[in-house]
């Protein structure tokens, strides 16, 4: 299928489906999984440190929806809200695009839902770090102690623990929806965190090297750029290669990626996707990102939406994901 636009470049980067199906990430670099377990053990070394600030309005009767302000382990504030439904059939943490949003998130399939505004953006703007998205994400790129992607996923580590520590019973059944942005941070933190059972993650970003070598109009471009005068800033992104964690995924994931994407490049997405070990994946892919739905992607929201409320309520998920991809 052809896709009508006036980009100055291609968002399908010139590949065919089959062709993006057959990209495989470069290799990690040597010590990356104990990076991030190192991570993952600071994050979960602080007991959380909370506070309710404000309970907003819901457009759903029986929600109770909180907003909180949490400290992390680096002592950096963020905002979160959690949607509470009146009668919950587990947890759900959702992962934050890059659109810098600031609304409170609903509860979603029944779920206890948690919606952290990650360090710098949203709700958790601060003087320190730069709100827009080109600036954000080269934010402390010197180094990958100092880079903002260290930061940021253990934000959403600790905005797990929050949600546990505020309502215990989301423990048995927390799962993980993000897109763009948020698809690619949890790529990168689901690996490591054994509490999570289940995710969705669309157009993910964060995808291996190759997609330095493509155009787009999204914060991947600012790193594209930036590494043209800095080549050696590429061996910083390689610790926050999204294909290199996925690889070590051992959960239930549904993954949607798109052909065409003028914001995060689809060599990028699939990078990511195909990482993920077969027994676990279900793709579904997209006609586009970031642009307007084809009838074919309106027709997949309900399948995506479908997958989502069946696996993540299902107490067995790997065999619900296998008998969701029979029907």
């Amino acid at each position: 299928m052809t896709i009508q636009h006036d980009f100055p470049f291609d968002p399908t980067n010139g590949f065919t489906l089959d062709q993006l199906r057959a990209i495989r990430g470069p290799e990690e670099p040597e010590g990356f999984r104990e990076f991030w377990e190192e991570n993952y053990r600071l994050a979960m070394s602080m007991k959380p440190t909370w506070f309710i600030e404000r309970e907003l309005w819901s457009p759903n009767p029986g929600e109770r929806i909180y907003r909180l302000r949490v400290k992390n382990w680096d002592n950096t504030e963020f905002v979160m809200t959690v949607a509470r439904p009146e009668k919950s059939r587990g947890g759900l943490v959702m992962g934050q695009g890059y659109g810098n949003p600031a609304g409170p998130a609903v509860s979603q399939y029944g779920l206890t839902t948690a919606f952290a505004c990650v360090r710098g953006l949203g709700l958790s703007q601060c003087k320190d770090i730069p709100w827009d998205p080109s600036k954000h994400v080269m934010h402390g790129i010197g180094s990958k102690e100092t880079y903002i992607l260290r930061g940021v996923i253990t934000d959403e580590w600790m905005a797990a623990s929050v949600l546990l520590d505020m309502f215990p019973d989301t423990a048995d059944n927390l799962n993980y929806s993000g897109g763009s942005m948020g698809g690619g941070m949890g790529a990168l933190l689901l690996p490591w965190d054994n509490r999570f059972k289940a995710a969705y993650l669309n157009v993910p970003t964060f995808g291996a090297e190759i997609r330095f070598d493509y155009q787009s109009n999204g914060s991947g471009e600012a790193c594209r750029q930036y590494i043209l005068d800095h080549p050696e800033a590429r061996k910083v992104l390689a610790w926050f290669d999204a294909s290199a964690a996925a690889k070590y995924i051992r959960i239930p994931v549904c993954a949607a990626p798109a052909v065409f994407d003028p914001v995060v490049a689809p060599v990028g997405q699939f990078s990511v996707v195909n990482a993920i070990p077969e027994k676990y994946r279900t793709v579904l892919v997209r006609d586009v990102g970031h642009f307007p739905p084809t009838e074919h992607d309106r027709e997949l929201e309900e399948r995506l939406a479908d997958w989502c409320e069946k696996v993540f309520t299902a107490e067995d998920k790997l065999s619900a994901a296998a008998a969701w991809s029979k029907t």
